[in-house]
């Protein structure tokens, strides 16, 4: 029936900022190297650890020892004995790879062959699938979603590269996946040839040549004029459902995503690229409107709705003169603070467990309803009710 302190562990992935977690955190900056992100979940690629009763143990084995205890006996029969979800604090100094996910049947059974045959590719640690959203927390750019194939076929053409034609010949037609597959399926020879000539011909295209800088001779510069460019203000958010080909550009934002790790990319990285499973989970559509817009649903507390069953994610502003607020949310949730100084429910001691900007705490499903107090703002990850 208690709160427990969380620390999340920080993944020091090379895109990552030196400053933006330690920061938060209250650490001194710029760190020794970057960090990219803080896990805060039970996924076993990173636990997190809880301080419990008994001591600090790791969030996954806290789980394990009494699912229905900590997650409730709804989420456990929908999702087995595991945390659906697992919630990031992102820190991109500079571009992260053109990527997408799988949908939960492709996931099942893409794992499912994987294990089954070893001789093909690793290209999956789970039979989960993988939506997310980000929540911005410092202006923040992205790609994300394709946008209207004849106004990226208008840019490609604008370059004058003849051997772009028959991608702006596709664009044309709508047919946005000869498009995605001629670029990344560029002979590897010709490949910094084509970007050179590109960035020659739009010395004053910011994206290309940003892109073209940190990853020359990469077709994904290429591939990037075919996605929404989107930038973020503190609060504005974006959806990544299942098969929609994204890139986080830079920025800092709390991202929450079902429990996966399963990333299929297809460029502007060092990583393993697979575009022929990529395609597999890709979905051509138009995204119009990428930008996911908050509700609020009481005083303080805003939410932004996803189709998804394995999360929803509140931020509670606290400005020190209301009473304590409820969390809207049962189950197991994960609460994070980014600024002030709140209290979040009761810890083992009967104390409400103090949270300030960058630290987290875990509420199992038998701690009932909580309340937050004091001055500043978290972040709720739940599942739905």
């Amino acid at each position: 029936m208690s709160v427990f302190q969380l620390t999340g562990a920080v993944r020091p992935y090379a895109w990552g900022s030196r400053t933006v977690i330690a920061e938060l955190q209250g650490r001194p900056a710029p760190t020794e190297g970057p960090e990219a992100e803080l896990w805060l979940g039970a996924h076993p690629g990173d636990p997190s650890t809880v301080t419990g009763p008994d001591g600090p143990v790791t969030l996954d084995a806290l789980i394990a020892a009494d699912p229905k205890a900590q997650l409730g006996e709804q989420v456990e029969a929908a999702f087995g004995p595991r945390l659906p979800f697992l919630l990031k604090v992102l820190a991109a100094e500079s571009p992260l790879s053109l990527q997408a996910h799988p949908d939960l049947e492709y996931a099942k059974q893409a794992y499912a062959r994987q294990e089954a045959d070893p001789s093909l590719p690793k290209n999956y640690t789970d039979a989960n699938h993988k939506p997310e959203m980000l929540v911005a927390v410092t202006p923040f750019e992205a790609l994300c979603g394709f946008r209207d194939p004849a106004k990226a076929a208008d840019d490609i053409e604008a370059f004058a590269v003849p051997s772009l034609a028959p991608v702006v010949t596709a664009l044309r037609g709508g047919d946005l996946r000869t498009a995605v597959e001629t670029l990344l399926s560029w002979p590897a020879e010709d490949r910094p040839a084509l970007i050179e000539a590109v960035v020659a011909a739009a010395p004053g295209h910011a994206l290309v040549t940003s892109l073209a800088a940190h990853y020359p001779g990469d077709p994904g510069v290429l591939v990037a004029l075919l996605l929404n460019h989107v930038r973020l203000e503190p609060g504005e958010a974006i959806w990544m459902p299942a098969g929609n080909l994204h890139a986080y550009l830079r920025g800092a934002g709390v991202e929450l995503m079902a429990a996966s790790d399963n990333v299929l990319r297809g460029g502007l990285t060092p990583k393993r690229v697979d575009v022929a499973e990529l395609l597999n989970v890709l979905r051509f559509e138009v995204l119009d409107d990428p930008i996911l817009r908050s509700e609020t649903v009481a005083p303080g507390v805003d939410t932004w709705p996803v189709p998804v069953p394995d999360f929803v994610l509140y931020r509670v502003t606290l400005d020190g003169t209301r009473p304590p607020t409820e969390v809207p949310a049962a189950g197991p949730r994960i609460i994070l603070s980014t600024a002030g100084d709140v209290f979040v429910g009761e810890s083992v001691d009967g104390n409400p467990v103090e949270l300030t900007p960058g630290t987290a705490a875990f509420a199992s499903a038998d701690a009932g309803p909580i309340k937050v107090a004091g001055a500043g703002q978290v972040f709720v990850a739940a599942v739905p009710a």
